[in-house]
């Protein structure tokens, strides 16, 4: 995993460089390529926030012992959710 982990960085750039020459910004292949990447990266980042970090404190016992506190929760959820897609609209 060290090797992999230390590799990695220095192998990205060389095949950025190696294909910086024939890429081209507007073509189709291209546009899809950048597409599908952002979507899995959006994908990872929707499933850390809502799998790993939200369900670890939606499934503590302080917030399970209460109604009140689990829908201001929620609420703030979906405001803060909101407000990143506001934020997203012009980024």
């Amino acid at each position: 995993m060290v090797f992999f982990f230390s590799v990695t960085t220095p192998f990205g750039i060389a095949f950025g460089i190696a294909l910086s020459s024939v890429y081209k910004e507007n073509s189709p292949s291209s546009l899809i390529t950048v597409g599908l990447l952002n979507v899995s990266s959006a994908g990872l980042l929707i499933y850390m926030a809502l799998v790993d970090l939200l369900s670890a404190d939606f499934m503590g016992p302080k917030l399970q012992g209460s109604i009140k506190l689990q829908i201001k929760a929620y609420i703030v959820v979906l405001l803060g959710a909101g407000g990143m897609s506001l934020m997203a609209k012009w980024a």
